[in-house]
C-alpha cells in the first residue's frame, strides 16, 4: 500500500538581523517532523532536497496504519447550491448568460445593448499599487437597463480602459469616490481637463464623503483640482466653460445608511469604513430589484455585513496577507506591510468571512495586485469561509446580472482603440444649444509680443489648407460659439 505524501510547509521566521535575512524551516507534517535550518547563504535547492530526503527516509519507515487509500477517502465536499454532477463545487444553476449577451465568451464594446431589466458591471481598474501594464488603479463602471451609468472610484489609468470600452467621453459622469487616497481618484483631473474639449459642456458630477475636517473632504479636493487646472479652464469658450464646473455632492460620512443618490429609480446609500482615517465609505446601489455593493477600502466591519446583506454583486477590496513576500518581491518592509494590512485593509481570509455573512449571488474582489502565482493562496484564504460563486474583478472583467442569471466574461478590443463619439441624440438631450459670444481667451491670457514671434503659417502650410477664421488675428475680441457645431455627423464638414 502506498502511503500519502506528507504536506510541505515553508515558513519564514524573523530574527534580530532584520525581516529579510530569515532562516527557512522546511517542515514535513505527519507522524514525523524534521527541520532543516539553513542560513540565507545556504538556502538553495540542494539543501532543500537533502532536508526533504532525510524526512522522506524517516517517513518511509514510519507506520502507515493511519494512511488512507484514495478508495477509502471520504469526499464530503458537495456543490454549494446543490447543483447536479458536472457543475463543480461553487457554480450555481443561475450561472447562465443573460438575454442581452451576444457572445458567451467575450464582451465586445458597443455590440450589446443592455436589456431593460439588466445590470452590467465592468472593472475599469483593479490595482492599488504598484502600477502595472495589466492593471490600472481601482474603478468600477455600473450600467443599468434604464440608460444610467455610474462610476465607483476613478483611479490612475482607469480612463484609458473606459475609452477602450467605448464609453463616449461626454458621458463619463456621476462619479462616486469612496475616499481620498489618490489611487481612488487620480484620473479625475485628467477627465476634468479634457472632457469639455470632447463636448461635455455640462458640469462634472462627483459624489463623495466629508472628512474629519473640511480640508479632508471631497469638496475641498475638487476645489483644489479646479485651481490646479486653471491653465486649461482659463481658455474655455462660451458654454464650454460649464464643462469645467464641478457639482460636488459631499455627504456626511457619519450618516450610515444615508442616501446620496435617488433618481430614476436608482438609490445609492453609503456607510463608514474603518480605513485608518475618518471619511472612508462604502456604497450600495439598488435598482429594479438588482443590487451592487462596492466596499471601498477598509477593515472587515459590522456595517458592511449589515448593509450588504443579500446583495446580488458583492465587491470587496482585498489585501493578500503575505508580508514576507512583499519584502522579497517589492522591498516593502514587513513592519510596514503588517501595519498596512492590520489597520487599512481586508485580508483574503476576511473576504471569505464577509462574503459568507453577506451571502451574495456572486462575491468578487478587486483592488488587489493580481499575481498569478498567488491565485491559489488567494482562493485558499477566501474558501476558508465562503463556498459560493466567486470571481476576480480585474481590469476588463464584465459581469451581466438579471434577477435570475449572472454571467462573467472579459472585454475584448484591439490595443489601438480610440475615443468614440457620443450620439447626436445624447448631445442634443444634454448640451445647451444656445448660440453665445465669448471674449477671445487668447487676447486675455497671452502677450502680443509672444504671438509676434510666431512664424507665418503661409511659409509652411499648403495654400488650400490655410484657415483664417480660427486665428487670433481674425477672431477679434468676441467669438461666436454655436453648440450645434458639436453635433456628430457622418461626414466632417469643411470650414472656410
Amino acid at each position: 500500500m502506498r502511503g500519502v505524501l506528507p504536506t510541505i510547509e515553508i515558513g519564514y521566521w524573523g530574527n534580530k538581523e532584520g525581516p529579510v535575512q530569515d532562516d527557512i524551516s522546511v517542515r514535513f507534517r505527519d507522524s514525523v517532523e524534521v527541520e532543516a535550518l539553513m542560513s540565507p547563504f545556504q538556502t538553495n535547492r540542494r539543501n532543500l532536497i537533502l532536508g526533504g530526503a532525510a524526512s522522506m527516509a524517516s517517513f518511509a519507515g514510519a507506520s502507515t496504519a493511519s494512511a488512507q487509500t484514495p478508495e477509502a477517502a471520504d469526499c464530503e465536499a458537495t456543490n454549494y447550491y446543490g447543483a447536479p454532477p458536472g457543475s463543480g463545487l461553487s457554480m450555481p444553476p443561475y450561472y447562465q448568460p443573460t438575454p442581452s449577451i451576444k457572445n458567451n465568451n467575450n464582451y465586445f464594446p458597443q455590440s450589446e445593448p443592455l436589456g431593460p431589466d439588466e445590470m452590467r458591471i465592468i472593472f475599469m481598474g483593479s490595482n492599488p499599487w504598484p502600477p502595472r501594464m495589466s492593471q490600472a488603479s481601482t474603478s468600477i463602471m455600473v450600467e443599468l437597463g434604464n440608460g444610467k451609468r455610474f462610476f465607483f472610484d476613478f483611479g490612475p489609468g482607469c480612463l484609458r480602459n473606459i475609452v477602450a470600452n467605448q464609453v463616449p467621453i461626454p458621458e463619463i459622469n456621476d462619479i462616486f469616490i469612496t475616499h481620498l487616497h489618490i489611487d481612488h481618484y487620480g484620473d479625475l483631473p485628467y477627465l476634468w481637463q479634457f472632457a469639455p474639449f470632447n463636448g461635455r459642456w455640462v458640469p462634472l458630477r462627483v459624489t463623495g464623503p466629508s472628512g474629519s475636517r473640511p480640508e479632508m473632504g471631497t469638496a475641498a479636493m475638487c476645489d483644489h483640482m479646479v485651481q490646479m487646472g486653471l491653465w486649461t479652464s482659463t481658455w474655455a469658450l462660451g458654454g464650454m466653460a460649464d464643462g469645467y464646473e464641478i457639482e460636488v455632492n459631499e455627504f456626511d460620512y457619519t450618516d450610515d445608511g444615508g442616501v446620496c443618490y435617488d433618481q430614476d429609480g436608482v438609490r445609492i446609500i453609503h456607510w463608514r469604513r474603518s480605513h485608518a482615517l475618518d471619511g472612508a465609505s462604502a456604497y450600495r446601489l439598488d435598482w429594479n430589484g438588482l443590487s451592487f455593493v462596492w466596499t471601498g477600502d477598509g477593515k472587515p466591519d459590522e456595517l458592511t455585513a449589515e448593509y450588504a446583506k443579500g446583495v446580488d454583486v458583492f465587491v470587496s477590496e482585498m489585501a493578500v496577507d503575505l508580508v514576507s513576500l512583499w519584502a522579497i518581491k517589492q522591498g516593502v518592509s514587513q513592519t510596514m506591510g503588517a501595519l498596512t494590512i492590520d489597520n487599512f485593509h481586508t485580508p483574503h481570509y476576511a473576504v471569505g468571512y464577509l462574503a459568507n455573512v453577506v451571502q451574495p449571488r456572486i462575491a468578487m474582489v478587486t483592488h488587489v495586485s493580481f499575481d498569478r502565482e498567488l491565485i491559489g493562496e488567494m482562493l485558499s484564504g477566501i474558501r476558508m469561509h465562503y463556498k459560493g460563486l466567486f470571481a476576480f474583478g480585474i481590469d476588463h472583467t464584465v459581469v451581466n446580472v438579471t434577477k435570475d442569471r449572472v454571467w462573467v466574461r472579459e472585454a475584448a478590443f484591439p490595443e489601438t482603440t480610440n475615443v468614440v463619439r457620443p450620439s447626436a441624440e445624447w448631445m442634443q438631450a444634454n448640451i445647451p444649444m444656445e448660440v453665445t459670444t465669448s471674449p477671445n481667451p487668447v487676447l486675455a491670457n497671452q502677450q502680443q509680443s509672444v504671438r509676434d514671434l510666431e512664424i507665418d503659417p503661409a511659409l509652411f502650410t499648403p495654400k488650400d489648407q490655410m484657415r483664417r477664421w480660427a486665428r487670433v488675428a481674425e477672431m477679434g475680441e468676441e467669438i461666436t460659439v454655436d453648440p450645434a457645431n458639436l453635433i456628430p455627423t457622418g461626414t466632417p464638414q469643411a470650414s472656410s
